[in-house]
C-alpha cells in the first residue's frame, strides 16, 4: 500500500490550480464530482458541539481593492495563489474576492500584510 503520510503531504501542498485540474480529472475520468461531497461533510456532525463556541482557526484573506497599484497586485496575487496571470487579474478585477480561504491567523495576517503594501485594501475574516 501507498505511503498515505506522503500522499496526504502532496494533497495539502497543491496549488488552487492544481486542486482545479485534480477536480476536472476526478469528474471526468472517475465520475467523481468533489465539491458536491463538501457541503454534505460540513452539514453533518452538529450536535452539542454546535452549542459550544469554538475560538476561529482557519480565516479567509479578501481582496476589496485592487488600489492604485494594480499591476503590483495582480502579480502578487498570482506569486501568493499559483494562478496564472489571467486568473489572477480576473481575481483582482472580480474584487471583493477571497484571495485565500481557510488559512492560520499568522498566514492571513502575512498574506494582508503582503497585499497591502503592494497597495490593495484587503479585509481578513
Amino acid at each position: 500500500m501507498a505511503d498515505l503520510k506522503a500522499f496526504a503531504e502532496q494533497l495539502v501542498s497543491l496549488t488552487v490550480k492544481e486542486v482545479n485540474e485534480l477536480a476536472t480529472i476526478l469528474k471526468d475520468e472517475y465520475g467523481i464530482e468533489p465539491a458536491a461531497a463538501a457541503p454534505m461533510m460540513m452539514a453533518g456532525g452538529g450536535g452539542a458541539a454546535a452549542d459550544a463556541p469554538e475560538e476561529k482557526t482557519a480565516f479567509d484573506v479578501i481582496l476589496k481593492a485592487a488600489g492604485g497599484q494594480k499591476l503590483a497586485v495582480v502579480k502578487l496575487v498570482k506569486d501568493l495563489t499559483g494562478l496564472g496571470l489571467k486568473e489572477a487579474k480576473e481575481l483582482v478585477d472580480g474584487a471583493p474576492k477571497a484571495v485565500k480561504e481557510g488559512v492560520s491567523k499568522d498566514e492571513a495576517d502575512g498574506l494582508k500584510k503582503q497585499l497591502e503594501e503592494a497597495g490593495a485594501e484587503v479585509e481578513v475574516k
